[in-house]
């Protein structure tokens, strides 16, 4: 299973730079906390990266969103743009689970879930939502969640459709 900074580094860049943009447009409260977390690892103050061309300050701050150390960091990220972008992929994956949720939100994960029920949801998100966005969800999911199901792992590890750059 692949971790939050993880994820951001075997993401396509198309994707990663859109996640940052989101949140530089839409969530500007995760945009600073991620650029403050950047630049404290960097050893930079805020402003320093602030003044660099956003393309620039972005490529800055998805190289160092990949390191291990910026987990917590890439981890807020990925569910505060998971959370408000893509709020129907959530849902549609939780009701076709049977599970309760507010907006895609759950506060206690069954410990098990059935196997045929949990294919048949990663293959109706597979087709409704774009394939890498789903990826990255499911990953996500597995690793955010204290609820380890063993056949949603054994699809993250087999299924290649599940496998960022595939």
């Amino acid at each position: 299973m692949l971790t939050a900074h993880e994820l951001i580094g075997f993401m396509s860049p198309t994707l990663s730079a859109e996640i940052l943009e989101y949140a530089f447009a839409s969530d500007k409260e995760l945009y600073k906390a991620t650029l403050a977390a950047v630049a404290q690892v960097r050893k930079v103050r805020p402003v320093y990266l602030q003044r660099q061309p956003r393309v620039e300050r972005h490529t800055t701050m998805l190289t160092t969103l990949a390191r291990p150390s910026m987990e917590p960091a890439a981890g807020g990220l990925l569910r505060g743009w998971l959370l408000k972008k893509h709020t129907t992929l959530l849902k549609d994956f939780l009701d076709a689970l049977g599970v309760p949720h507010k907006d895609g939100v759950v506060d206690d994960l069954p410990e098990t879930m059935d196997d045929a029920r949990l294919g048949s949801a990663v293959e109706a998100v597979l087709a409704k939502h774009p394939s890498e966005v789903v990826v990255v969800y499911l990953h996500a999911f597995y690793e955010m969640n204290e609820a380890r199901w063993p056949k949603l792992k054994a699809l993250l590890e087999t299924d290649p459709r599940l496998q960022l750059g595939s």
